[in-house]
């Protein structure tokens, strides 16, 4: 499998970013989807045995995981168990499990009454052949998943893996095709690009995919639905949440504190779903700013993917100082090198780029606010919607209002923690991008529904009817079969 080196500390987004653009250039030939059609799509048995062979792969070679993990980027050996290898083995058993009713032949009920003798029966087929373009912050499990679901829903995947982590990515793949070759999958149900910059743009350009997943930047999320749009592939883009924690007036501020705290520098703040600004209510600021500054002068560095990360984000801090934020520690330092000191920024300023939260690291904005209202309006002014998480103690009004915070996940009392659920689903809004990932809706995002019929020898007569027929149909399509009660029918009159 090849791989490349790891990348220095230009900006990997930007340099994506310019690839996909030229890419587009390219002519691309309107050639036939690449659907299973003529290929036998895998059994549902054959699939869930390759879950069973991938669960034990990755338990019995979690050690060389973790340890490329800290090779490439640094991240201690306790995050990567439990943000990646943990999560993803939580994810298998899960798929194992449900496969069979998610994704198995039903029964379409609800057949209206002139149907004579059809019965209808629903499969859920292989959308066909899948290109995922990896990311490198969870580099286990968020590619671990994808490629589960992919190749659990019967499709056969490319995968370009990220030229940040190539050789723990190496090893994830391994895994799969090993995990596919004892399951007796198709031998191409998995093939590899090289893991550099330039690849995921010329498999895009010279292949032709029934769907592509990416997860990174917004800037290369847009290239990439660009060119897809050419040939109208769907696609599921899981770009960054710029996200916001709400600290309600009876909420418990101290456990905000260190909740969000926790979760903005968990992997060194690279968390697609971490808070980026905490949004403060008048009655919780006092104690929940107090608590905050105890956990800031507790801090150590934490190593950032590279030293250009480091540098924006301590950039970002100053300017938000110079604009009246001030810091919990006595000054902002300085990076050393790709290691950053976690800094909370408060009064922070809503016009400080820093509020906005285009960053990457362990960074928090906390802004106060006069009422819930205000906070919702700076809430959406941002544009990004992933995760938000809301402290209060009134978690009925919180639940009835959950549409409001535009995300397609709330965390109420907590922050990022309860998202790894294997169940739940993420689906991002606005410049956080679109289509589901993980659980249900992920897996059956990579099918498609095909509908079968059935008609005997009882069937809806095909000849002309008579017209004491047709006046008997007229009828009997104007009663009244609503189940609404007498009183809020429709008149007659109404339709005249």
């Amino acid at each position: 499998m090849p791989v490349s080196a790891p990348v220095g500390p230009a900006s990997a987004a930007s340099q994506a970013s310019a690839n996909l653009a030229a890419a587009r250039t390219v002519d691309v030939a309107p050639i036939a989807l690449a659907t299973v059609a003529g290929r036998e799509c895998p059994s549902l048995a054959a699939r869930r045995a390759f879950l069973a062979h991938l669960h034990r792969a990755v338990r019995a070679r979690l050690d060389d995981l973790v340890a490329a993990v800290s090779r490439e980027i640094g991240k201690p050996e306790f995050e990567t168990v439990t943000g990646d290898i943990m999560p993803l083995l939580a994810s298998i058993r899960w798929h194992r499990r449900h496969l069979p009713k998610l994704l198995g032949e039903r029964r379409l009920g609800g057949k209206a009454w002139w149907q004579l003798g059809q019965r209808h029966r629903v499969q859920r087929v292989p959308v066909g052949d899948v290109a995922i373009i990896a990311t490198w912050n969870y580099p286990i499990q968020l590619l671990g998943i994808q490629v589960v679901q992919a190749i659990a829903a019967g499709n056969r995947v490319t995968v370009k893996p990220s030229e940040r982590t190539p050789l723990t990515q190496a090893i994830l793949l391994e895994l799969v095709a090993t995990a596919c070759r004892d399951a007796g999958l198709p031998g191409d149900t998995l093939r590899t690009t090289p893991a550099t910059r330039d690849a995921g743009a010329r498999l895009l350009a010279e292949r032709r995919f029934d769907h592509i997943v990416f997860t990174g930047s917004t800037a290369v999320g847009r290239a990439i639905a660009d060119i897809a749009a050419r040939t109208l592939t769907p696609t599921t883009l899981e770009l960054s949440g710029h996200d916001s924690a709400f600290v309600l007036d009876d909420a418990d501020a101290a456990l905000a504190a260190r909740a969000i705290w926790h979760a903005a520098t968990m992997n060194a703040g690279q968390t697609c779903m971490a808070p980026r600004r905490a949004l403060v209510l008048p009655k919780a600021y006092g104690a929940f700013v107090a608590e905050l500054a105890r956990l800031a002068a507790a801090a150590r560095p934490l190593p950032l993917v590279d030293e250009a990360a480091a540098q924006r984000c301590a950039a970002l801090a100053d300017d938000a100082i110079a604009r009246g934020a001030r810091s919990l520690l006595a000054t902002a330092e300085p990076p050393r090198g790709r290691h950053l000191r976690p800094l909370a920024l408060v009064d922070c300023p809503t016009d400080a780029p820093l509020f906005d939260g285009d960053h990457f690291g362990p960074l928090l904005a906390v802004t106060p606010v006069a009422d819930f209202e205000t906070a919702l309006a700076l809430h959406a002014s941002v544009g990004h919607a992933l995760a938000t998480s809301v402290f209060t103690r009134s978690v009925g009004a919180i639940r009835r209002d959950a549409a409001r915070f535009g995300s397609s996940f709330v965390t109420i009392n907590d922050c990022v923690l309860p998202t790894a659920h294997p169940a739940a689903s993420i689906a991002g809004g606005g410049s956080s991008g679109w289509g589901a990932s993980r659980g249900a809706a992920g897996l059956l995002a990579l099918t498609r529904e095909v509908t079968v019929s059935t008609t005997g020898r009882l069937r809806t007569p095909l000849e002309p009817p008579s017209d004491s027929v047709k006046t008997w149909m007229r009828r009997l399509a104007s009663f009244p079969f609503s189940s609404l009660p007498p009183s809020q029918r429709p008149s007659a009159s109404n339709h005249r």
